[in-house]
């Protein structure tokens, strides 16, 4: 009886050190003699010391942050980019059996990526098609990232710093493009006016005494202010009314 209770006292102290506990947002992955065994579900798990040992992985999504990386675009601009990137554990296996410490791994990973792809694109590319960018490290970073059992959720572009000379060029480029479309839209303006003053003109031209009617209208709009002075000027079809009486009179 001696012999029994000793031994069972030493099975329930083996089984209770030997509980482990994983998480809903975990998986364990168990070695038995250093070989792999099976996938340990959430829930208390036995894992007897010595002949077998395991690893926790978090499969919830994870957020990196991938620090300012300069590079030198297409067009042979300097740019320090950063991003943040998202990701998670679909395969525990994998991610503890392929590769020695998935978090650097990746995060190392994502920073080469974005300084090749930042490199193949133009400045302007790359301020206007950031969503392009990202989409395409993201493409990149997942299928070499697959075979260690992890998938890419997103990536995103969170700053391009560029250095002051450029952004001071970059201003006086959209300055000169905002006087640009101030001369076109003032032209345009013009022509607007010229084809209105044309068909006015046409107007007038049909109706005789209109143009001395429209000069007494105009007079009439500058007698209200004192300061003004007015230069009268003669409307044709008076000169032409002379001309006719001379003509006449010959």
């Amino acid at each position: 009886m001696g012999v029994f209770g000793l031994f069972f006292g030493a099975t329930v102290f083996i089984v209770l050190i030997s509980i482990r506990q994983i998480n809903e947002y975990q998986r364990g992955v168990k070695f038995t003699l250093g070989k792999y065994t099976s996938i340990m579900s959430p829930g208390w798990r036995l894992v007897i010391p010595v002949f077998q040992s395991y690893q926790k992985v978090d499969i919830r999504v994870k957020a990196v942050d991938v620090p300012d990386q300069e590079a030198i675009t297409k067009d042979n601009i300097s740019a320090r980019t950063n991003a943040v990137i998202y990701y998670k554990v679909t395969d525990a296996k994998k991610a503890v059996i392929e590769v020695q410490n998935f978090q650097h791994a990746v995060s190392q990973l994502a920073q080469t990526t974005m300084r090749n792809v930042v490199g193949e694109l133009e400045l302007d590319e790359l301020l206007t098609n950031r969503d392009q960018a990202s989409k395409k490290i993201k493409d990149i970073v997942d299928s070499l990232t697959d075979p260690w059992g992890i998938s890419i959720d997103n990536v995103e572009l969170k700053d391009i710093t560029l250095p002051e000379e450029m952004k001071r060029t970059i201003a006086k480029q959209a300055e000169a493009e905002r006087e640009r479309r101030a001369v076109v839209i003032k032209a345009e303006g013009e022509v607007q006016a010229a084809v209105n003053l044309e068909k006015a003109a046409a107007m007038l031209a049909k109706t005789p005494g209109a143009l001395h009617l429209r000069s007494l209208s105009t007079l009439n709009d500058l007698s209200s202010d004192q300061s003004n002075t007015v230069i009268m000027a003669v409307p044709l079809e008076v000169l032409r009314a002379f001309e006719t009486i001379t003509d006449m009179k010959k």
